[in-house]
């Protein structure tokens, strides 16, 4: 998964004003107690932070 298409899914699920702050601000412990925006900028995987975002926002198993 590309920055770009993990970004156009946060968006989608979260609105596109609401998905920056939300990445901005809500941790994950799956992500080792980071933000979305953290792991992402510490060089996670796009694809394992949308997994960690897709179990917390309980999204249906077709968005996975």
């Amino acid at each position: 998964m590309r920055h770009t298409e993990f970004w156009e899914r946060m968006e989608r699920h979260l609105g596109s004003g609401y998905a920056h702050v939300w990445a901005d601000h809500f941790v994950i412990a799956k992500l080792g107690g980071r933000t979305t925006r953290e792991a992402i900028d510490a060089g996670e995987q796009p694809k394992f932070v949308w997994r960690a975002v897709w179990e917390v926002l309980e999204l249906p198993a077709s968005e996975r």
